[in-house]
């Protein structure tokens, strides 16, 4: 018997059973559609979170009182830091050779106003001059902050566009006055509009300089120094230790004793995430491969019923001068197309969810073409695997007994 006409009978019995074969099924579609739907959201993420830690670029490294908090331990042990503060943002400035930028950044949260309309929950940024730079943050209309405001903690500010769309509404921004939890500031630029992350707003922000925010909110609050180093790899490297000196120098950190504040730089955070979503991965693989076990299972019982309901059918192949590997080649076709077919419904549904979940929080999806080979891979093996079994017992059939069998 030709492959061809062995596929051609394997439509025409899964089309004569249409039901049958469709809820046969589901076990195949739920594994490939949850293992679909996990690479490519984990995929989707993975992208967003290169983008946005790699938004302050790779030769951009921070200096924090805190580092990654996994429990209430590191916690405890962070709070009893001394804070940083503007003075140690100044002698890395004036210290480290190896930077070519340094910036300081406090964050908080507050409402803004201006003739009857407000926000709440806006982000307030402390920003030193520079830190527009680092954070990659662009100015779309007006000015950015300049040394000379955070040198005098003149009080203007840079607003981004949810503001300028909520709380001025209309006319031009640049020179109007608004009030940052009651506090006057005047606006001279326009961030540039970023749009909604997981459906967040990027855009409800303004950022004040650093001094004028301290002198408001008081100088309580650790600083985040941002460094810029200059030149490749290695050299970054000798820019984290020279800030590592200045900083155990000025914190007064015995020899030997670990640092009293954290270097971070990309690679922290973007390993750690690889290895929170490769576990998900992982869990999820597990709990897919119970439905395509489940689903095979199903196939394989299915299977097993159609011989038994061909058994005739069988022996009068045989009579005809079907081999056994004939008989094999059809059975083992008609379950591993039932499965492919499970596969592909599986890909488009996954890939569908996958793309209405993206939808929803506003990031564009990304669907690997390996991800869809894994998924057709898998299927097909399940079907192959789980109809062996079935087609070997259709293929040792007598087919004098099977002849006998009644219709």
């Amino acid at each position: 018997m030709q492959f061809k006409e062995a596929v051609k009978l394997a439509m025409q019995s899964l089309w004569a059973n249409k039901l049958r074969s469709i809820l046969t099924l589901i076990g195949v579609v739920m594994g490939v559609a949850s293992v679909i739907m996990v690479i490519t959201l984990t995929n989707t993420a993975n992208d967003y979170m290169g983008s946005k830690v790699t938004g302050y670029g790779a030769d951009v490294f921070t200096i924090k009182r805190e580092g990654l908090i996994f429990g209430p331990d590191d916690y405890a042990k962070f709070q009893k830091r001394k804070i940083l503060r503007l003075d140690d943002y100044e002698a890395i400035r004036q210290l480290c050779a190896g930077c070519k930028e340094v910036g300081a950044s406090l964050q908080g949260t507050g409402k803004v106003s201006h003739n009857g309309n407000s926000t709440t929950g806006t982000e307030l940024r402390g920003y030193t001059d520079t830190m527009f730079s680092l954070s990659n943050t662009n100015v779309a209309e007006g000015r950015a902050l300049t040394e000379g405001d955070v040198e005098h903690g003149v009080h203007n500010v840079v607003i981004g566009a949810d503001v300028l769309d909520d709380v001025i509404t209309s006319g031009d921004p640049l020179g109007q006055e608004i009030r940052v939890d009651g506090v006057p500031y005047t606006v001279v630029g326009v961030g540039e509009r970023q749009g909604k992350t997981f459906g967040q707003s990027q855009d409800n922000w303004v950022a004040v300089p650093i001094s004028a925010y301290q002198h408001t909110y008081g100088s309580n609050d650790s600083i985040t120094v941002y460094a810029r180093a200059q030149g490749d790899a290695k050299a970054m490297e000798r820019t984290e230790d020279q800030v590592r000196v200045i900083m155990r120098t000025r914190r007064h950190d015995a020899p030997g004793a670990p640092d009293s504040f954290e270097v971070q730089t990309n690679d922290t955070f973007l390993d750690l995430w690889k290895q929170i979503s490769q576990l998900f991965i992982f869990i999820v693989f597990g709990l897919a491969s119970i439905s395509l076990v489940v689903g095979g299972i199903v196939i394989m019982n299915i299977m097993l019923v159609s011989v038994t309901e061909r058994t005739r059918e069988i022996g009068v192949r045989k009579a005809l001068g079907a081999r056994q590997k004939d008989v094999l080649l059809q059975f083992l076709i008609e379950s591993a197309l039932m499965a492919t077919l499970g596969g592909f419904l599986g890909i488009l549904i996954g890939i569908g969810v996958a793309e209405l979940i993206t939808l929803i929080f506003g990031i564009s999806v990304n669907v690997s073409v390996g991800s869809v080979l894994l998924g057709m891979f898998m299927a097909t093996g399940t079907g192959i695997f789980f109809g062996v079994y079935p087609a070997s017992t259709a293929a040792k059939l007598d087919p004098i007994v099977a002849l006998r069998s009644e219709m």
